[in-house]
């Protein structure tokens, strides 16, 4: 879209919430609309206030704007992350997109595999950098702006972030009673607003109190309404893996609310058969198994073309509780970073990993990974003083990285069958509330658990257990005029197949087929010896190693389609 005068060209892929908001301010302001889209309030507001008018956006975005009277383009991601941005620049030129793909098609790229962000994912199955396995390619930061001008025929940049999380408990909390009720009208209204739209809206819908608190608002609008679940056939799964399939449950959140359900149920060949496409769509893999999201808009996008999702709950709200419970007795930041920089390593301990990849230890010896998790916090938040402390500072870690990675996962697998997925847990009035909620409102009992954290755990991680109604306590509370207490207090389930079983079962000989072929690219990468000897180990039941196994099949099929 171009301005009036001529001067502006935007290109945007987002919603903004607040744009009618936005757009009467402007109005006041002098300018004039000739359409009812956000996207003119976007380049206004742009053209108005700056950079200062991305700060003002409630919504997602990922946008360009070209100022053809200064020769200058403005790069942006909205706060979270939720839209992807790509970029590559030189001393001569920039490309950017909101796939990699696009400038992988420039004829002047050149791929080449980023091995610092091979050992970088490999320790968190994460990139926390704004690093790509390309090592010319770069995400946009969430929350940031990066401004190119040209000067001559040489490409000058700089990059501001704009947002950041800011989670601190308050010096004098509230009344709960006040908390629960501010709550409580906070989401209402963010999900009121992510409901406004041209076309046929629709939820997911697990079982657990994130996506039925949604849904249950949102079927207050619009009765009837669809819901999506996606689960998993577990004819011949056993032991703790059972509890995967959330269908039974997502079935009775539905007949109590009478949404109009459906429901898709996953074998291991399906997971076979999608890896191709969800790699291609990804990009770059992220946190846990994606394979179920690809599913899940499949089925939501025969329906609908917007779905609602829950995404944002835990990581707002202390949603991991046996997390917290592994940091909250630290005695200093460094004791914290040590704990947290070991949970955080999903794959394989560092010795092992430093063996699987022992071709490119030569290149990557001097990678850092501890200064990479380090390097996630900024300088004031290096300090905490309280149990409250270290579980706002994980809170503040899990959205930086582990939300910013699920985001990517879901915006990516969604579009690529036309479905666009909105979170309204990251509207931003009700991520204000939270950040400023106080931590003992949304985890129960911190410091009671410190004292066993601290005499039993130190020695034995696996000891420190709790349910995990024991997080998000607020939100539990705020939606009991919303939800039956069945589904306010159920514990969490992470979204994920029986992949354990499916590795060492049906899909073995696929798993062998892909990573015992020395001929491959990736045994120019990986130690195939060791690698052989850890899925070994799955397959015969010594260990789980379902996300490495994952990690490996993505990291495959990424080596023989991208480079």
């Amino acid at each position: 879209m171009v301005d009036l005068h001529g001067r502006y060209v935007l290109s945007y892929n987002g919603e903004i919430y607040n744009f009618r908001e936005l757009r009467i301010t402007l109005e006041r302001q002098g300018y004039r609309f000739v359409t009812g889209t956000d996207t003119e309030v976007v380049l206004h507001a742009l053209a108005c206030w700056g950079t200062g008018a991305l700060g003002r956006f409630n919504g997602m975005f990922a946008l360009a704007l070209w100022d053809r009277l200064e020769k200058r383009l403005l790069l942006a991601r909205d706060r979270y992350g939720i839209k992807p941005l790509y970029y590559s620049t030189t001393d001569h030129r920039v490309v950017f997109a909101s796939e990699q793909r696009a400038i992988r098609a420039d004829p002047d790229h050149a791929p080449r595999l980023d091995l610092e962000a091979v050992i970088e994912y490999f320790t968190f199955q994460n990139l926390f950098t704004n690093r790509t396995f390309d090592q010319s390619i770069q995400m946009l930061s969430p929350g940031t702006f990066l401004e190119i001008e040209l000067n001559g025929s040489r490409v000058c940049h700089s990059t501001t972030q704009y947002w950041d999380y800011q989670f601190e408990d308050p010096e004098k909390p509230g009344d709960s009673r006040e908390y629960r009720e501010e709550l409580d009208r906070l989401f209402v209204r963010a999900v009121e607003r992510h409901l406004v739209s041209d076309v046929a809206v629709g939820s997911y819908l697990s079982g657990g109190i994130d996506s039925g608190s949604i849904t249950a608002v949102a079927s207050n609008h619009l009765p009837g309404m669809r819901t999506f679940t996606c689960g998993f056939n577990l004819d011949s799964i056993t032991g703790v893996e059972l509890a995967v399939d959330e269908r039974i449950a997502a079935e009775m959140v539905a007949t109590t609310l009478g949404t109009e359900h459906q429901e898709i149920a996953l074998r291991a060949g399906d997971m076979e058969r999608a890896l191709p496409e969800v790699v291609a769509h990804i990009e770059e893999p992220r946190v846990g198994q994606s394979y179920p999201n690809y599913y899940s808009a499949l089925l939501a996008s025969r329906s609908v073309k917007v779905v609602l999702s829950g995404v944002g709950g835990d990581e707002l709200f202390g949603g991991y509780p046996w997390r917290y419970d592994r940091v909250a007795s630290c005695k200093s930041f460094d004791e914290y970073v040590d704990r947290c920089y070991a949970y955080w390593q999903r794959l394989l301990p560092s010795r092992r990993l430093h063996a699987l990849f022992a071709p490119i230890d030569t290149e990557t010896r001097h990678v850092s990974t501890r200064d990479i998790f380090l390097d996630v916090f900024p300088s004031a938040l290096r300090v905490a003083r309280s149990p409250q402390d270290y579980v706002n500072r994980s809170l503040y870690f899990e959205a930086r990285t582990f939300l910013h990675g699920l985001l990517a996962v879901e915006d990516k697998l969604s579009m690529a069958h036309g479905l666009e997925t909105r979170v309204p847990f990251l509207d931003n009035d009700l991520v204000s509330f939270a950040m400023s909620c106080p931590a003992d409102l949304k985890v129960k009992n911190i410091d009671c658990t410190l004292r066993f954290c601290a005499t039993s755990a130190r020695n034995n991680p696996e000891r420190v257990s709790r349910r995990t109604a024991d997080g998000k306590a607020i939100l539990r509370d705020a939606m009991a005029r919303h939800l039956p207490d069945s589904i306010r207090e159920a514990e969490k389930r992470g979204f994920s197949g029986p992949d354990a079983s499916w590795f060492r079962g049906e899909s073995i000989e696929f798993v062998r087929g892909r990573l015992f072929n020395r001929s491959s690219q990736i045994a120019e990468v990986v130690n195939v010896d060791v690698m052989q000897s850890v899925l070994k180990e799955h397959f015969a039941g010594e260990h789980n190693h379902r996300l490495l196994v994952w990690s490996l099949l993505v990291f495959d099929e990424i080596l023989e389609t991208q480079f």
